[in-house]
């Protein structure tokens, strides 16, 4: 039984940071087996309490060892709805791979990539996920179709509900086609995982922005019972800095949307971006990240992720950290900016920026950046790229007084996700703040459940 796990295969950083294929090339059946066969299968199981849905983890890695793989996918997705795409953008090293028994002597089970492995075979070889014909009369409203949609969508319609989707965009996924690459996550993976949903029985309306086209009152004199709102956070924070509205400057919002939703990569799509040689992303996570090693396959000659902080305290996936500095992005840490400068036709020209230095930790649990004195410095570059965390788009608060919100505009909830308005509830990122999909997704579960709570006591 080896202490170290499976290496995942990946695509040659030379080669991949010219393509939008995905980067990691997944297990084969061999290495799965391999993996699965590291799992000592711990009497306390603590991995499953490390899940944000708490997935029976040991069952199905017992099952890839007998190569019941099909059976290991059913008992996947008692409990996640998404198992393809979590098993590839879930940070597992900090949820159920860090409570991992074989991580305290040795390096913990693969526990994502062999979720990922097991989600594939399904999606490949899978059998056909049936129509839930048994109904119970009751109709619930779903708004966004990110992850805490799908996965409240999903619980719902096992319930015996008739749910309806409404999604702003022209294509459902939310954030999981907006915002993620394609090659971190194909968008094939998660059409696939969406059309299973609608299998079951799920309708989806795009193009339906909700606070423009109807409203929350409007959907429910349409009939709809009950009400979830999980549409995300996808209105772009800024600095607040001179030359945030200069020719060159993106929200990585717009930057990915572009890249991600309107195919900006591809020759055969007119989808405008500008193609920088020299780009700056400004930010530490997952989505400064994704947007520093677009820009490099886009073409740029140099990519900077200026980030105030120390590497160790990068909010991003270490994995995804480590894939970056592969392909050639040039990490400026604990450098902060604090000006964007132009030349004379109103375009980027550089970025004024000042060195950190790390003190006492603050309520974020890392050391706070304080600025050196005299030590400003301008970095010569043609676009910059600004990632510094969304907050919830307003568009839906704005049509009522009864859904309160606190000041970063995310919707006021109770322990059972009841929003100040009867009837509807709301989850994920609408809530928290932008966060991971998996969190979302546990939201969307406990939406569903105390939606069916609540429409029970009702009738």
């Amino acid at each position: 039984m080896s202490l170290k796990r499976v290496a995942m295969p990946v695509q040659d950083p030379l080669i991949r940071q010219t393509n939008f294929n995905e980067v990691s090339l997944g297990y084969s059946e061999e290495m799965a087996v391999d993996e699965a066969k590291r799992c000592i299968n711990c009497i306390n199981k603590p991995c499953i309490s490390g899940c944000p849905v708490s997935v029976n983890i040991p069952e199905f890695i017992n099952l890839i060892v007998k190569h019941d793989y099909e059976q290991a996918y059913k008992i996947i997705t008692k409990t996640n709805s998404l198992p393809a795409i979590c098993g590839r953008v879930c940070p597992q090293e900090t949820q159920c791979e860090a409570k991992c028994i074989r991580g305290i002597k040795a390096e913990a089970i693969s526990i994502g990539r062999l979720e990922r492995f097991v989600a594939d075979c399904h999606l490949k070889n899978g059998e056909y996920i049936e129509h839930i014909s048994i109904v119970n009369g009751h109709k619930v409203a779903v708004i966004g179709s990110g992850p805490a949609g799908l996965s409240c969508a999903n619980d719902l319609i096992h319930l015996g509900y008739s749910v309806n989707i409404f999604e702003a965009l022209h294509t459902p996924g939310g954030v999981l086609v907006y915002g993620i690459p394609e090659f971190r996550l194909p968008k094939e993976v998660v059409e696939s995982e969406i059309e299973n949903l609608k299998k079951l029985g799920v309708e989806i309306q795009t193009n339906m922005v909700i606070g423009k086209i109807l409203t929350v009152g409007d959907l429910e004199k349409m009939g709809y019972e009950a009400i979830f709102i999980g549409t995300g956070a996808g209105l772009p924070n800024f600095m607040g800095i001179v030359g945030e509205d200069l020719i060159g400057v993106y929200s990585a919002n717009e930057f990915l949307t572009r890249i991600n939703l309107m195919k900006a990569y591809l020759d055969e799509y007119d989808t405008p971006i500008k193609k920088g040689k020299n780009v700056a992303v400004i930010g530490g996570g997952n989505v400064a990240i994704d947007a520093a090693r677009c820009a490099k396959r886009l073409g740029a000659d140099h990519v900077f992720i200026i980030y105030r902080r120390s590497i160790e305290e990068m909010p991003a996936r270490m994995e995804e950290i480590n894939h970056a500095k592969e392909e050639g992005i040039i990490f400026k840490l604990q450098c902060n900016p604090i000006r964007i400068n132009s030349n004379d036709k109103g375009e980027v020209s550089a970025i004024e920026c000042v060195n950190m230095e790390l003190g006492e930790i603050d309520s974020s649990g890392r050391r706070r950046p304080h600025v050196i004195n005299n030590s400003n410095h301008v970095l010569e570059v043609d676009t910059v790229i600004i990632a510094i965390g969304t907050s919830p788009n307003p568009l839906i608060k704005n049509t009522t007084d009864e859904l309160q919100t606190n000041n970063q505009g995310c919707f006021i909830v109770n322990d059972q996700l009841l929003t100040s308005k009867l009837g509807v509830y709301a989850g994920g990122d609408a809530v928290t703040g932008a966060a991971t999909v998996i969190l979302a997704m546990a939201a969307g579960k406990q939406a569903a459940k105390s939606i069916h709570e609540y429409l029970l006591n009702k009738y």
